[in-house]
């Protein structure tokens, strides 16, 4: 039996590349891979996971501070709207009585304190 030589020509591997081609695509894989270890060392470094934890951190704390002054807003806003009807006028009907239980209150810590 006879060599069979195939119609890709005898410099061409079983998948049809040349060996230039062949090397090409190594020394391509081999950047790629290093480029992979470069990116993977970044982020399993130390001070890059630091910075991501401070980061998260930041973002909770803004996220909980963001939370509770919008319902520290809708609180007051709350109060503020059994003070002052919706043309902003006072109620003294009810401010009043307020002003009354305040005055006594102090009035009452004042005696108190006069005591001791």
């Amino acid at each position: 039996m006879g060599e069979v030589v195939g119609t890709r020509g005898k410099d061409s591997g079983p998948d049809g590349r040349s060996a230039a081609q062949i090397e090409a695509d190594i020394v391509r894989t081999r950047k790629q891979l290093a480029a992979t270890l470069d990116e993977l060392a970044v982020a399993v470094h130390p001070s890059t996971i630091v910075g991501k934890a401070r980061a998260d951190a930041k973002a909770v704390l803004d996220r909980t501070v963001g939370q509770a002054f919008v319902a520290a807003n809708r609180g007051v806003e709350q109060v503020r709207a059994q003070f002052v009807d919706e043309k902003g006028h006072p109620r003294k009907e009810r401010i009043v009585p307020v002003a009354v239980v305040a005055g006594v209150a102090v009035a009452g810590l004042v005696l108190l304190r006069r005591r001791r």
